[in-house]
């Protein structure tokens, strides 16, 4: 999938433009500040309509602005646009030129996967941080995951207000969507996982980790089955009700990833951590390339950077061996492995020279 031109108006600091994408993609280089990692995030933007760094739509918009606007034209000329309005707080999302009842129903249209300095939380982090990874690539995977996801989390929600209430007989309602929807969750995040260590393992390879690395999905394996649910619930009822919130679900688990065998967020060097965050988004693309029949784009902010020069070297090899539009931000030349090989533009106070 490619970008063919992106339009940008009011976000954040970059000027308003409309910009030619070339089909292999380009580096963008300026110093700290300029719009460089701006750009890169209005390009993502439209995968979910939502920021790439979690930033709200508000702290997208330009300063005193009144929202922002931002279009993706694919190369086969379809256009996925964004409209946020400050005035009303409200999000106009479009496929070529079609207002979208939901966000969710313009899901899918545009694709990219993004590598950000901050994606070695994926490895160090909490078990949030993976459970959050993995719903959105399973939701853009499969359209059917999300449905599950929003109904489960719905039901939770419900759940838990009324044990926090202190209220069990409103909480038993929600126990049956909470037992079919959850066992689907489950259930998608285990089959993926039970594939996803053999690719995992061998882009850490690819990119020079000659230890032995493992990942698992951690938690109850029984939960698989609705039929299972009941007796789950009950059991931790008491503890539910005293504490105010459910403690049975997958909204509890984890993706464990070892390295030698020991927890690599404990274990792992700062280089090894940030390599395991690397191959974690060349797995998630290609998990969503097979499953939509479509290669996404890549977008890479100033990863390069902290990487010593055998991985900067191994990086980008490997970014070259899979292909498809790429994207990547620097704040010098300098800071770009030679290997890469695409054009570069040069971003300023906003202005963006091809």
């Amino acid at each position: 999938m490619q970008a063919a031109s992106l339009v940008v108006r009011s976000v954040r600091n970059l000027a308003d433009a409309v910009l030619d994408i070339p089909p292999p993609g380009m580096a963008l280089v300026g110093p700290n500040g300029s719009g460089k990692t701006s750009l890169l995030e209005a390009l993502g933007y439209p995968v979910l309509f939502r920021s790439l760094r979690g930033a709200r739509d508000r702290e997208m918009a330009r300063h005193g602005g009144p929202g922002f606007h931002i279009t993706v034209t694919r190369a086969d000329s379809i256009a996925i646009g964004a409209t946020w309005t400050a005035s009303t707080g409200r999000k106009r999302v479009t496929v070529d030129g079609v207002d979208q009842r939901a966000v969710t129903a313009a899901l899918g249209h545009w694709l990219a996967v993004a590598f950000l300095p901050g994606d070695p939380v994926l490895v160090y982090g909490g078990a949030a941080e993976r459970r959050r990874w993995l719903d959105r690539m399973l939701s853009l995977a499969r359209p059917a995951y999300l449905s599950g996801l929003l109904r489960y989390r719905a039901a939770l929600a419900q759940r838990n207000a009324a044990m926090r209430r202190g209220d069990p007989r409103s909480a038993e309602p929600f126990d049956g969507i909470l037992a079919e929807a959850g066992a689907a969750v489950a259930s998608a995040r285990r089959e993926w996982s039970a594939t996803a260590e053999a690719g995992w393992r061998d882009e850490l390879a690819h990119l020079g980790e000659p230890l032995a690395v493992g990942l698992r999905y951690r938690g109850d394996e029984a939960l698989v089955d609705p039929a299972a649910w009941p007796e789950r619930l009950a059991g931790s009822r008491t503890r539910d009700l005293s504490r105010g919130q459910t403690h049975v679900g997958p909204h509890r688990d984890d993706l464990v990833l070892t390295l030698d065998g020991r927890p690599l967020r404990s274990v792992g060097s700062t280089g090894q951590q940030r390599t395991a965050a690397i191959a974690l988004r060349l797995l998630e693309r290609e998990t969503l390339a097979t499953a939509r029949q479509v290669r996404p784009a890549l977008l890479v902010d100033d990863v390069f950077a902290e990487l010593d020069g055998t991985r900067q070297a191994r990086l980008a090899a490997r970014l070259r061996e899979h292909g498809g539009q790429l994207v990547v931000t620097a704040p010098r030349v300098e800071d770009l492995p030679r290997e890469l090989e695409l054009v570069r533009w040069d971003v300023r106070e906003g202005k963006v020279t091809a």
